[in-house]
């Protein structure tokens, strides 16, 4: 991040955020920033249930932090609730697509567009249009969501948080399951997001895709940040590769 005489503020900031489930501690004293229209990798390292989806849900609001605090867009909004977070301009997908498979794709991005926001109606089909045409899902609209491919429903993920209007974009592994060729399209895909100005932060395995699209890799081990940097450095970095590959370099 750059700036002129005085350095921008972060659009989001994490101080000293901890969390954990009984003995598991998910997130240790963590803190870290996002500047406006920044990509960030983030590769969690741990079993699962080891803090990727509790990262997350700590920024949205779906879980509350033990200790620390987190702000976005300059405002505190620790203890702000999920649908607040949302109108403020953070949205997410999940790991697992989670359509409403009885409803068609369109009626699925307008869910979005409309009580993300609060848009009205008109502003609502317009909006969810304009996001159907962008995720390459106009040809499906119609189709009832539960009839669509892994790719697809990957996609619609994305389409509904893009129909929030969101300011900062949470990717939770969407590229998981997807051959290479669906890889490419999705990463070029977050790549358009991303210079249309939308922060974002993608939690992924596939860290060739991260590589394609962010600025700055964070590396957490087991709650606490391993390593952060430009992206090259930090997966070519001992400690990372020892601790995230298993290959001892010593």
């Amino acid at each position: 991040m750059t700036g002129g005489a005085a350095a921008a503020k972060p659009l989001l900031r994490l101080e000293g955020v901890s969390k954990a489930y009984g003995a598991l501690v998910v997130t240790d004293d963590l803190t870290f920033e996002v500047g406006g229209g920044e990509a960030l990798g983030v590769g969690v390292i741990g079993p699962n249930g080891a803090g990727k989806t509790t990262l997350f849900n700590l920024i949205t609001g779906d879980t509350t932090p033990d200790r620390g605090r987190i702000f976005f867009a300059g405002a505190d909004i620790t203890a702000r609730r999920p649908h607040d977070r949302c109108a403020a301009g953070i949205a997410r997908t999940y790991q697992i697509p989670l359509p409403f498979v009885g409803m068609t794709v369109f009626e699925n991005v307008l869910v979005g567009a409309a009580f993300g926001r609060g848009r009205s109606e008109r502003d609502s089909h317009d909006v969810s249009v304009q996001v159907l045409r962008r995720t390459g899902l106009a040809g499906k609209a119609n189709t009832f969501a539960g009839s669509l491919t892994l790719l697809e429903r990957k996609r619609l993920e994305l389409a509904r948080a893009l129909a929030t209007g969101p300011r900062l974009l949470l990717l939770d592994e969407i590229a998981g399951g997807l051959t290479e060729h669906e890889v490419a399209e999705l990463v070029a895909a977050i790549r358009e997001i991303r210079a249309e100005g939308v922060t974002i932060i993608w939690i992924e395995h596939i860290v060739h895709a991260l590589m394609l699209a962010v600025d700055r890799l964070l590396v957490v081990n087991l709650g606490r940040r391993l390593a952060e940097g430009a992206p090259r450095d930090v997966v070519t970095s001992a400690e990372v590769r020892k601790v995230y590959m298993g290959i001892d370099v010593g």
